[in-house]
Formats: structure tokens, C-alpha cells, sequence
């Protein structure tokens, strides 16, 4: 809300408030910015001098701060404080901070439909409030509605209105735009809740569209209007026309009530936030999560279900060889296996007795030939494309240490032999008839 300087004739002190911007002036009076001795700021509206001196007018004023008094709700701005009898009667209410409607739509453009609607609900709840507390507002419109960060608050209600005005013709005594009066209020008639739901109307189509639904025009051809013409609503969102345009009835009978108002236009930002516009998503299908992906149902880094393998029997090393470790179910048909690496007996079944000796196990699932395992418990390579399946690895140990123990027997026996005869040769040996070379010389 735009702030001013206090001007030269403008009083500094209100009853307990002291006063510090001017926040706007109306056809009743000027609101001013104040607060109390513990801070508390609020928004002060002192009204005209020539007004303070008609005395029904402050009869009127009278009764409607007490029945503003009566008004419980979020949606409305409280009433603080009123002085009747001072020489200028005034009242305070509390200051919500936050930009008018007129302001907002003004500066950023048109509201959406979601923000609209949501908007509207606030509204039209502060609305029930309203007239549940015996209150007419009589001059909802834009610059009426404040948007705080806790959402919009309606200011002025039921007080702006003066005596014996019906119209606007008469400067001062009512407050309002043309473009915002219902036509019973036109026409000088009785005024009911119906009334306010009109201006609301109007008030939703100008903050969908940035524009009066009546358009622009004198005071005399605006009320026209709305006496005769119907409102123009290019622009308002289609979730929310249907809906503005009854509210715009010129019957007052043929609009609905704030309550229904109010849980609509509820359901409508509801929608048209989640940007559902009465489409919902499809209902997941049962079979999905059993629809076959195309991949292996089985990742061995983690122990297969014994049912479905037993459902999909393959070779004990499973489709790519990996090993089966400790006491991991066997992947193939025979189903888990028990403690050890042994294989279970289902139904009773005594498993085929492997051949000793070459480390082999039954329980591949194949029914023909069991599968080999080396001593580690590791299953032995897969056969080879030449039709032969190579050795054990146990076997082929075995013989290379029976290869080397008899190749070490050999050498050794070889090099004993060849120290025995190694000094027959060289030093002699009595009864050989070999004499040294050193003996011959001695002789000689």
C-alpha cells in the first residue's frame, strides 16, 4: 500500500494512536498509518468534518461500527478501536500490510485462473462471516481488498455507506465504483447479502481480465449498464465464467449464495492448480508388475527364488558360468541345496551317486551327466568345443608332482653316480692299475 507524508493539516494524534503516513483518503474520510504505545500498527480512518456534523449520518456510522464490531473471521481486517463522539469520529483497524487488488492487477496484470479462484474463495468467505454478523459491505471492489503474505483481507465493510444515498450522483454520499454496484443499489432498493455477491462478481472478472465488466464510461452510463446491459466477460478464464456471470444476475435471487461461493470457486483453484481440468491419471494395471521385461529374471550377484529356478532349469554354473559359493541354492532343476553343498531330495529321490575320484557331484538338473566340480568347490570349466572335456584339475596336479618327484629322484640318483665315479678317475684306485701322474714323475 502506497504511503504519503502527513500533511500541514493533518493531526498527528488520534485518541491513543499516533499517526505517521497518510495511506489514502475516500468519500468518508482519510486513512492514516498509526500505532499504539506497544507498537501496534494500525489503519486509521478519521472521518470528513462535514460529515461528522449530520447527525443521522453519525447514527448510521454508530450502528454499523457495532455490528462491524460482531465480525469474526480471517478474511476481514479487525476492528481495534472507535471513537462516536469525538468532534470527527474515527475508527482504527488493524493495518494488514500487502498491495490492493487494484494495485496488483495494476502493476503485474490479470490474475490466473488458479489464483483468481483461490482469491475468490477467500473472498467469498470472509463474506459469510460477514453477513452472518448481520453486515452488508455495500462497496466491495479492488481497492477494497488487500493482499497480505496471509492472504486477502476485506477493509471498509458496511461502514462506507451514507445517508440516504443510493447513487452515485450525489458526491460523497456513497462510496464505490460504478462499475461495482449491484443494480438494486442503482436503483435505490433494499440491500441483502445478493448485493455483495454482485460486486464479488464484478470484482472476480476484473482481477481475470484487468478491466470493469461494464467497462468504462461516466458515472450516468456506467450505472446504466449495469441496471440494463449484461457485464462482458472476454477474457475470464472458462473454469471461471460460468460462475461470474451468475453472480452478475440482475436479480438478486437468481445469484448464488457466499457459501456456495465459496466452496466453487474452492474446488475450481483446487483444479486448476494441479492443472488436472477434471482429467485423472489412469488407474495403474494389476498385471504390470508381472509383465516379462525381456531380461533374465535372475542377476547372480544375489541368491535366485528355488521355485523359479526350479521353473527354468539350466547347467549348475548357470547362463554365464558364474560359480555357485558356499552354500548357495543349486541353479539348477534339483532345487536348493542343503548345508555342505549337498543337494535336497525332493520327494523322497535318492540323488544318482557320483563316480570317486574325479570330483564331480550330481544335482545339475540334466538328468544325463552330473556336474564336475573341482576340489575347491568350484564347478570345472564348461566342455569344449571339440567334443572332449579336459582334464581335472585335482588329476592334472597329481601327475605334475608325481612328474617332478620322479624327475628330482632321478637327478639326484644321476648325480650320486657321477661323485662315485668322479675320484676312480682322478685319484686311482688300488687294484685298477691306475697310477697317478705325480707317482710317475717320482719314478722317473
Amino acid at each position: 500500500m502506497a504511503m504519503m507524508r502527513l500533511r500541514r493539516e493533518d493531526p498527528r494524534v488520534v485518541g491513543s494512536f499516533r499517526l505517521h503516513r497518510r495511506l489514502g483518503a475516500g468519500g468518508m474520510g482519510v486513512v492514516y498509518l498509526g500505532s499504539d504505545k506497544k507498537g501496534q500498527r494500525v489503519a486509521l480512518k478519521v472521518i470528513r468534518p462535514d460529515l461528522a456534523e449530520d447527525q443521522e449520518f453519525r447514527s448510521r456510522f454508530a450502528r454499523e461500527v457495532s455490528a462491524a464490531r460482531r465480525i469474526r473471521g480471517g478474511c476481514t481486517a479487525r476492528l481495534v478501536a472507535a471513537d462516536l463522539e469525538a468532534e470527527r469520529p474515527w475508527f482504527a483497524t488493524q493495518y494488514v500490510p500487502g498491495p490492493s487488488l487494484h494495485d496488483k492487477v495494476a502493476d503485474d496484470g490479470p490474475l490466473g485462473a488458479a489464483d483468481a479462484a483461490a482469491v475468490g474463495a477467500a473472498l467469498s468467505e470472509g463474506l459469510v462471516a460477514v453477513h452472518e454478523a448481520g453486515v452488508v459491505h455495500r462497496d466491495l471492489k479492488p481497492s477494497n481488498i488487500l493482499l497480505s503474505p496471509k492472504g486477502p483481507r476485506i477493509i471498509d465493510f458496511g461502514i462506507a455507506w451514507a445517508t440516504g444515498a443510493s447513487t452515485l450522483t450525489h458526491v460523497g454520499t456513497a462510496v464505490g465504483s460504478p462499475g461495482f454496484l449491484a443494480p438494486e443499489q442503482v436503483r435505490g432498493a433494499a440491500v441483502t447479502p445478493a448485493t455483495d455477491v454482485f460486486s464479488l462478481g464484478a470484482t472476480l472478472a476484473y482481477a481475470s481480465t484487468g478491466d470493469s465488466p461494464f467497462g468504462h464510461g461516466s458515472s450516468e452510463v456506467m450505472l446504466y449498464r449495469v441496471v440494463h446491459e449484461e457485464p462482458q466477460l472476454h477474457g475470464v478464464p472458462d473454469a471461471l465464467a460460468p460462475l461470474v456471470r451468475a453472480c452478475l444476475a440482475k436479480d438478486p435471487e437468481e445469484r448464488p449464495s457466499t457459501l456456495q461461493l465459496s466452496l466453487r470457486l474452492k474446488e475450481i483453484a483446487a483444479r486448476e492448480a494441479q492443472g488436472l481440468a477434471d482429467v485423472r491419471p489412469p488407474a495403474p494395471r494389476a498385471a504390470e508388475a508381472d509383465r516379462p521385461t525381456g531380461r533374465l529374471a535372475d542377476t547372480y550377484s544375489t541368491y535366485p527364488d528355488p521355485q523359479r529356478t526350479q521353473r527354468r532349469p539350466q547347467s549348475s554354473s548357470g547362463a554365464s558360468g558364474a560359480p555357485v559359493r558356499g552354500n548357495a541354492p543349486s541353479r539348477g532343476g534339483s532345487g536348493p541345496r542343503q548345508a555342505g553343498g549337498v543337494p535336497s531330495r525332493p520327494n523322497g529321490a535318492r540323488p544318482t551317486p557320483a563316480p570317486r575320484g574325479n570330483g564331480t557331484r550330481p544335482g545339475n538338473g540334466t538328468g544325463n551327466r552330473p556336474a564336475s566340480r573341482g576340489g575347491n568347490g568350484r564347478p570345472a570349466p564348461r566342455p569344449t568345443g571339440t567334443g572332449r572335456r579336459p582334464a581335472n584339475p585335482r588329476l592334472l596336479r597329481q601327475r605334475l608332482f608325481v612328474f617332478v618327484v620322479v624327475t628330482l629322484l632321478v637327478a639326484l640318483g644321476i648325480a650320486l653316480a657321477q661323485g662315485c665315479s668322479g675320484p676312480a678317475h682322478g685319484m686311482g684306485v688300488p687294484g685298477t692299475g691306475a697310477v697317478p701322474a705325480k707317482a710317475m714323475a717320482l719314478r722317473e
